[in-house]
């Protein structure tokens, strides 16, 4: 799951670099400082926040698969217990049961994911969005010229006080604090978007 959660983050993030980008000629003192965007993200209080609403959200999705997995499961395994004693006409029945339940659970299971995915995706975008403000506005008042993603460009050392993720961190979660960020039970839904329909 957390690589996963690693992966969205740079996707995102391709999209949202340019913006970064173009705010890093802000200072000229030569400072540099390095940051892990991907743990920033998910270290903050508003993303553990919108994670854990959006798990609470797909738990009765996730109960759904898992009650439609067991019945293809237990259907399974009555058609190998009664495979010779069942007469032809009622195997054929079974099979043909087994595969609408097949059918059924990849069909729950797919939708479930694409939309977990585009809700996680959405909210992971809004951090990001801020995320880079925060980055921004911290590079500024530290005096920094340069800041780099060590989780997208190749640093090979670093001084353990030129890391800027925890404070950056600390001033996102002061910035936009998790109890504001959304209400409980939002985040997964308003704030996170309604996906289109296709």
């Amino acid at each position: 799951m957390r690589n996963q959660l690693f992966a969205a983050v740079l996707a995102i993030f391709a999209g949202l670099s340019p913006l970064w980008g173009a705010n890093q000629a802000a200072g000229a003192s030569g400072k540099v400082g390095v940051i892990n965007i991907q743990a920033a993200i998910l270290s903050t209080a508003e993303w553990k926040q919108a994670f854990a609403e959006l798990q609470a959200k797909y738990k009765p999705r996730k109960d759904a698969i898992t009650q439609a997995q067991q019945a293809v499961n237990d259907l399974q395994d009555q058609i190998q217990k009664q495979a010779d004693t069942l007469t032809d006409s009622e195997a054929a029945r079974l099979e043909h049961e087994l595969q609408d339940k097949q059918t059924n659970l990849k069909q729950m299971t797919d939708e479930a994911n694409s939309d977990f995915t585009y809700d996680r995706n959405t909210a992971m975008r809004r951090i990001g969005t801020k995320m880079l403000k925060v980055i921004n506005k911290y590079a500024k008042d530290n005096g920094l010229s340069l800041v780099l993603d060590v989780a997208n460009v190749p640093v090979y050392y670093a001084a353990t006080g030129i890391d800027i993720t925890a404070p950056v961190v600390k001033l996102y979660d002061s910035s936009y604090p998790a109890a504001s960020a959304a209400k409980p039970g939002a985040a997964a839904g308003a704030d996170a978007g309604t996906k289109p329909k296709s």
